[in-house]
């Protein structure tokens, strides 16, 4: 939502009200006490809902512009490598997860 008050205010698209609906489905599987767990993420979806008195074309443009920027779902879309580090009492957990 950050990023279509963003281009909406780049573009000059009036943006009066705006509410995203996210829903992600995620599975569990494995043991915990055996050490196999895995979590993982099966799919989201968006709903954004947006008034506005600007054309639908031009809050078309805005929410593309936005989508394209928006940081988490381009992580989503293209994966990204992650680094995982867990520190206890100031020293590193050995044999940690690389995440």
């Amino acid at each position: 939502m950050t990023q279509v008050a963003r281009y909406g205010h780049m573009l000059k698209v009036n943006v009066t009200r705006m509410t995203m609906h996210v829903t992600a489905r995620f599975r569990v599987k494995g043991s915990v006490l055996n050490d196999t767990i895995e979590g993982e993420m099966l799919g989201a979806e968006t709903r954004l809902e947006l008034e506005s008195p600007d054309p639908p074309e031009r809050v078309a443009k805005v929410v593309g512009n936005a989508e394209r920027g928006c940081f988490v779902m381009q992580a989503l879309l293209h994966p990204v490598p992650v680094t995982a580090r867990t520190v206890l009492n100031g020293r590193p957990i050995a044999g940690e997860g690389s995440g």
